[in-house]
């Protein structure tokens, strides 16, 4: 009978360890305990490694995108996406690893902004759009390596037609990474993105040497461009107008600072002042963002010159895989497959920095809004549903790299203006002039790169819309199902209310909840004999008053203050302030109740009013009708009714 029961236990107890980092300090009241401040991590340059293999494996799709969206202007408008990078996206994200050191990125700037429900709806929707990037960023780039299996010359024809189950394996041995643990994904993205880098160096070398060699190449590009386009000015024009076609090559940013959590940073750095992990992260970003700028320009040189134009489009040989065609034509089948099978590998991997993205993420922010379940703060859980996300979105994309392109670049575009926007409006905050103007002409250009983007690809908004639409509805029913869970954290009595329980614990403990309002001596007066009255006590009962202020209504979990006071020299007053009035009570009431090891009572007036719109007040204001959910949050947090507070309503 034992052994039946033990191994669903193990089972829950394996997919429940290890919260993510983000979960475990949810609600937390003061500051942490020394024994948890030292931060373990890893160097700076493994964790590069991690978010590099979302970053630098765009060299595999990027040159084939740029050729088919700018043609012979490709190292020209790759160029301007090199400028916008160093000079905009990296000072942007530098800023935000100042601004938001634990990983949580642009989005949490941007929600200090705002309170109460807008607030909430305002970071839903980016992190739909988060979502956007970072799914489709696994399912895109898990279909582009199954494009780079499928058409080896070696496997072309026993894989043909096999791109979809191909994709949904390889999204699923990206998962299983993740089940066993974090520390072997940063070890495999290490490794996969040495090799990758050292492979495509060669390939540029000697793409580079035959560009030489071959002096017509370049007389022909110059001849056939200055033919297409006339003269200079008129280039850089085109090549402005295209970039937002190339605005993949900047993918690898906010999955840097996602990440973020996990660089090791100095001995001495503390979860207030993580100095060495900021230094170290800005290290990160720098390092990636100038590796990659080197290699854009190289490889949209060198395949724009030596690959005919014909072989980019859909069906032609270099179509998502120009660098891997270079190698197969110039250094042989050999390095060709051994290149395939690089780029295969961190194609497939580069879902691993969006996974680790989307598990610092989401757990960050839903489960503290109360729209996810308690597992979602979770590793393993979470990638289980990130896994079959990207099932569906593969199967119902057909693993087509081009048509997931237009929601990539939209997750993207989104995500870095609202960075651009959230470190503007931080240094006008911190009265920095110039750091304003400055970010401010950056957030201009990336809002225009979106609109374009938008206007161009509106297949992009609607798929994140759709991620958007399902992130809130699922967060809504989550935030309904835990309607009547005890939110509280922690409950904390100063000197005057722990005096006033202590004397009340003598006796029958009373508490009467008291909506205030003038707060003179006739309220308090005739409340107790309203009690009396409507519940039959005989005048020598004591009581207590119990008074909530609701704060944002929006907030899930929270600590509670009790402070006493004496209010007309005789009425005893604990006053609280909550997001929610029947939780509040009920933290206080159960508290009691350990404290003293009595029952307490507490005496509620009926809420006038229909049932329904007063649940509704509850549900989004955080009060209507309060006697009733106050019990049922008590039913839910104490099942034996002996041992259960008791609640009277009259």
């Amino acid at each position: 009978m034992a052994s039946t029961e033990h191994p669903p236990h193990r089972l829950r107890a394996w997919m429940l360890e290890g919260l993510a980092d983000m979960g475990k300090d949810q609600g937390r009241v003061g500051p942490r305990p020394e024994s948890q401040l030292q931060h373990k991590g890893q160097p700076w340059y493994r964790v590069m490694c991690l978010t590099g293999v979302d970053y630098f494996s765009t060299l595999g799709y990027q040159p084939g995108i740029a050729a088919l969206a700018a043609g012979l202007l490709s190292p020209i408008a790759t160029i301007v996406l090199v400028i916008v990078t160093l000079a905009g996206a990296l000072p942007v994200y530098r800023r935000v690893a100042e601004e938001s050191p634990h990983g949580e990125g642009s989005i949490a700037m941007l929600e200090r902004l705002l309170s109460f429900w807008k607030g909430k709806l305002f970071v839903l929707t980016l992190l739909g759009f988060a979502a956007t990037d970072f799914l489709i960023t696994i399912t895109l780039s898990a279909a582009d390596a199954s494009t780079h299996l499928v058409e080896n010359p070696h496997l072309e024809e026993a894989l043909h037609d096999q791109q979809v189950l191909i994709t949904m394996i390889l999204i699923a041995l990206l998962g299983a990474v993740f089940l066993k643990g974090f520390l072997e994904a940063i070890g495999v993205a290490v490794a996969l993105v040495a090799s990758y880098l050292a492979l495509n160096a060669v390939v540029v070398v000697v793409g580079l040497y035959h560009v030489i060699t071959e002096g017509h190449v370049v007389t022909d590009w110059s001849n056939a461009l200055t033919a297409e386009h006339g003269n200079v000015f008129v280039m850089i024009g085109m090549a402005l107008i295209v970039f937002p076609k190339l605005a993949l090559g900047m993918s690898g940013f906010e999955t840097g600072v996602a990440v973020m959590p996990h660089v090791k940073g100095d001995p001495g750095d503390t979860e207030q002042q993580p100095k060495g992990r900021i230094r170290d992260t800005k290290k990160l970003l720098t390092t990636a963002a100038l590796i990659m700028s080197v290699f854009l320009i190289t490889t949209s040189f060198i395949t724009t010159l030596l690959i005919p134009e014909k072989e980019f489009e859909e069906g032609g040989q270099a179509n998502g895989r120009a660098l891997a065609y270079l190698a197969h034509d110039y250094l042989g089948n050999t390095f060709g497959t051994v290149y395939d099978i690089s780029t295969i590998c961190i194609l497939w991997f580069a879902g691993a920095s969006a996974m680790a993205g989307l598990l610092n993420l989401m757990p960050r922010y839903l489960p503290r809004y109360g729209m996810a379940p308690h597992w979602a703060r979770a590793v393993r859980p979470m990638v289980i549903v990130f896994t079959l996300v990207g099932f569906l979105v593969t199967w119902i994309f057909d693993a087509d790299v081009d048509a997931q392109g237009g929601a990539y670049a939209t997750g993207v575009l989104v995500l870095i203006t609202s960075a651009a926007m959230a470190v503007t409006i931080a240094a006008r905050k911190a009265g920095q002039r110039n750091w304003t103007v400055g970010f401010g002409v950056i957030s201009v250009v990336f809002l225009y790169t979106t609109v374009v983007n938008v206007i161009e690809r509106p297949d992009g908004v609607k798929i994140g819309a759709c991620f958007i639409a399902g992130i809130i509805l699922i967060s809504l029913l989550s935030r309904l199902m835990r309607a009547f869970e005890l939110r509280v954290t922690d409950v904390r009595l100063d000197e005057m209310a722990e005096r006033f329980v202590r004397d009340i614990a003598s006796r029958k403990i009373r508490f009467i909840a008291n909506e205030p309002d003038a707060r003179d001596k006739a309220e308090y007066r005739d409340k107790i004999e309203q009690i009396r009255n409507d519940n039959d006590l005989p005048e020598q009962e004591d009581f207590v008053f119990v008074e909530v202020t609701v704060t944002d209504p929006s907030e899930f979990e929270a600590g509670l203050v009790v402070r006493g006071a004496v209010m007309h020299g005789r009425y005893r007053v604990l006053t609280l302030e909550s997001s929610s009035v029947p939780n509040a009570l009920a933290a206080l009431l159960l508290h009691v109740r350990d404290t003293t090891g009595r029952i307490p009572h507490i005496y509620f007036e009926w809420t006038e009013g229909n049932p329904f719109a007063n649940f509704l007040r509850f549900f989004l204001f955080g009060q209507g009708e309060v006697a009733p959910v106050t019990r049922e949050v008590l039913r839910e947090a104490e099942p034996d009714p002996t041992r259960r507070p008791r609640v009277h309503a009259g």
